[in-house]
C-alpha cells in the first residue's frame, strides 16, 4: 500500500505516540520497583500495564496501515523510560509524581490535537480511550500530590503523629 502525504503525517503522529507510550511503560515499571510506597508502587505498575495496551493498540493500527512502528522508538524509548524511571524517584515521591503529571499532560494535549484532526471512527475510538486513560493517570497522581501536601501541612501544624 502506498502511503500518501496525509497517511505519512498520520503515521508520524502515531509513531510519536508509540514512542511516548513505550517510554511510559518502562518509566512506570522502573519507578514502581524503585519506590517503597506500596500503594503508589502498585498504581504505577497498573499504569505501565495500561500504557502497554496503548503501545500494542497503536502498533496494531500502524501495521493495519501497512507500516511498522518505528524501531528506533522501541529501543530508544524503552531505554529512556528506564533511565527516567531510575532517576525520578531520587527526586522524592512528590517530585516524581509531578514529573509524571507533566508527561501525562503533554500526552493528553497531543492526543487531543490529533483527535481534532481525525475522522476515522476506529482510530478516534483508540485515541479517545488513550486520552481517557492519560486523564485518569493525571488525576490520580495529582490527587496523591494533594494528599502529600495536606499531610505535610498537618504535620507542620502538629495535627499528626510524626
Amino acid at each position: 500500500m502506498e502511503i500518501g502525504m496525509k497517511d505519512s503525517y498520520l503515521i508520524s503522529k502515531l509513531n510519536w505516540f508509540y514512542s511516548l507510550e513505550v517510554t511510559q511503560v518502562d518509566n512506570y515499571m522502573t519507578q514502581s520497583k524503585a519506590i517503597e510506597h506500596p500503594y503508589i508502587s502498585l498504581a504505577l505498575a497498573r499504569f505501565a500495564a495500561i500504557e502497554q495496551e496503548h503501545v500494542e493498540n497503536i502498533a496494531a493500527y500502524i501495521k493495519n496501515m501497512g507500516e511498522e512502528p518505528t524501531a528506533s522508538g522501541d529501543a530508544v524509548s524503552s531505554y529512556l523510560g528506564r533511565i527516567i524511571g531510575k532517576i525520578t524517584p531520587s527526586t522524592g515521591l512528590m517530585n516524581m509524581l509531578r514529573f509524571n503529571v507533566a508527561v501525562e499532560k503533554k500526552a493528553k494535549s497531543d492526543y487531543k490535537k490529533l483527535i481534532d484532526q481525525v475522522k476515522e471512527p476506529k482510530l478516534l475510538k483508540l485515541l479517545w480511550r488513550n486520552f481517557v486513560d492519560e486523564d485518569l493517570h493525571t488525576s490520580w497522581m495529582e490527587e496523591q500530590i494533594r494528599f502529600m501536601l495536606l499531610a505535610n501541612e498537618m504535620k507542620k501544624l502538629g495535627l499528626t503523629k510524626s
